[in-house]
């Protein structure tokens, strides 16, 4: 009985590891051709070790485009919209799951509703808001619009629900504390698990968002990344320098792997702390 269990562990953690293997490769891989040049990585067998090309893409990347420039409008839109999520998303998940008014439930119903729309059928109404509000070739049509957003407020009220003592808004109360000082400085730091995962997903979404800023963005000096990006793909006819493009994919992931790396035991532990209490 005990060989049969260690046989089902061994055969568990072989099959975890390379699919583990499978997932990392491709990101691995993309690293390792940062490294080389265009006619290395055309080559049969194509290089799979790191090269010896890594600077020279580097200064052929910066001399192309403007990319840091590129870089920190995508680091202030990610940021700036994931700012502004966790705090409206946590005051309406707040709302929603420790106060008691007419309509909640159908509000709530409303509210999560919302996320049967897809997003592409309001893209139209959507663009001439943006325009009448006159926000066209600014960047703040990509931090403010969809900051509370159905999915932030449902997986706020969740966590607060299954995590947060619903005597403790009271106790605050009979403590004399008004209601926004109750949420800021007694609901919101127990949050941070909730506040990480919630975080993250908002960052890779914001930070990977290519439709918006086609759409919203005209200067050259404030496009994000995803932009920057297709600039690099340069003349169909001509062709384009893989080992830069490759340079750029990488450096632009890179943002993504530090912040989930930072943030990761608590993104874990909201996980499952939001998924425990429907």
């Amino acid at each position: 009985m005990k060989k049969t269990s260690v046989a089902n562990q061994i055969i568990l953690y072989l099959v975890v590891s390379f699919g583990a293997v499978l997932t990392v490769f491709p990101l691995y891989w993309m690293f390792a051709l940062a490294t080389h040049t265009t006619g290395d990585i055309y080559s049969f067998p194509p290089p799979i070790g790191i090269g010896e090309h890594l600077i020279d893409n580097i200064a052929g990347l910066l001399e192309g485009i403007p990319y840091l420039r590129h870089m920190l409008n995508s680091i202030v839109v990610a940021g700036g919209h994931v700012a502004l999520v966790l705090l409206f998303c946590s005051m309406g998940g707040y709302a929603f799951a420790m106060y008691r008014f007419p309509g909640r439930n159908w509000l709530f119903g409303l509210c999560l509703s919302t996320l049967m729309i897809p997003w592409m059928a309001n893209i139209v109404p959507w663009f001439i808001i943006i325009r009448e509000i006159g926000w066209i070739d600014n960047l703040l049509a990509l931090v403010v619009p969809n900051a509370a957003n159905a999915f932030g407020i449902f997986w706020m009220r969740q966590y607060i629900q299954s995590s947060v003592p619903r005597d403790l808004p009271d106790q605050a109360r009979v403590d004399g504390c008004p209601e926004f000082f109750i949420f800021f400085r007694v609901v919101a730091p127990t949050l941070t698990p909730a506040f990480s995962a919630l975080g993250i997903f908002m960052f890779v979404l914001s930070w990977n968002n290519f439709l918006v800023p086609l759409v919203v963005l005209r200067s050259e000096h404030l496009y994000t990344l995803p932009l920057s990006l297709v600039q690099l793909l340069g003349d169909p006819v001509r062709g384009y320098d893989v080992g830069i493009l490759m340079t750029a994919a990488s450096l632009a992931v890179l943002p993504i792997i530090v912040v989930f790396l930072f943030f990761s035991r608590r993104f874990i532990s909201g996980m499952m702390a939001g998924a425990i209490k429907g």
